[in-house]
């Protein structure tokens, strides 16, 4: 059985028909200030967003705590040069704990939060707070215990495609529907920031969207 071209986020449909879906995505933009992270989500209610998307993970799940070149990062930004991705991730992480409050801000404002996660360990600490939604990174599209696990749940999923191939995308969608997950949305998405017109394709996105029968759209703008 194909999951159904369309869902819901609580209350909001989310299909063809309806008014888009805006995502504000927080990312790493709170810079470890739970002041800053609380402004954002009043800021994206006031311009008008559906929802609110910050990001669980740890530098410890995502990466090793090495200083060999293989993990230092090679950028023109002189605040990434030479920098380790553990050190990195550490600087960006959102501390977990502030979720349970950032929840309670949103709802009070009227606007949905959800969550990249990046590993199980998220999905289960999401879960005691009744997520209604998560997100899979295209980094972890393979990821196919997380999808499992995500989609177990029986919320909506939202998954980017950018660094998966089409078999990839098929093996996802099929291990999320397995596990029990109708309600799939997939983002077509250019992994290269920024990306250029002729780098972003979007007819594939009708293309997808027919193959998949998933609910389809272009990549979340940062």
């Amino acid at each position: 059985m194909k999951p159904k071209n369309n869902l819901t986020i609580e209350n909001k449909a989310i299909e063809l028909s309806s008014p888009p879906f805006i995502i504000a995505e927080m990312s790493a933009n709170h810079n470890q200030s739970f002041d800053r992270a609380k402004n954002i989500i009043i800021a994206a209610k006031d311009c008008g967003a559906d929802a609110v998307k910050v990001q669980n993970y740890s530098a410890d799940t995502l990466t090793m705590n090495f200083s060999t070149e293989s993990f230092r990062i090679k950028d023109s930004n002189p605040d990434w040069n030479e920098k380790t991705l553990y050190d990195l991730y550490k600087e960006a992480a959102m501390p977990w704990e502030w979720y349970p409050e950032l929840k309670r801000i949103a709802d009070d404002c009227g606007i949905i939060i959800f969550s990249t996660v990046c590993d199980e360990t998220a999905v289960e600490f999401l879960e005691k707070m009744d997520a209604p939604a998560y997100k899979i990174g295209s980094f972890e599209i393979n990821h196919i215990p997380l999808i499992v696990k995500a989609a177990s749940t029986g919320k909506p999923i939202i998954m980017s495609t950018g660094m998966a191939t089409r078999i990839e995308i098929e093996e996802a969608v099929a291990a999320a529907q397995d596990a029990g997950c109708r309600d799939i949305a997939l983002l077509k998405c250019t992994s290269a920031y920024p990306s250029t017109p002729e780098e972003a394709n979007i007819l594939t996105i009708p293309d997808m969207r027919e193959h998949f029968n998933c609910e389809l759209d272009f990549r979340i703008i940062h």
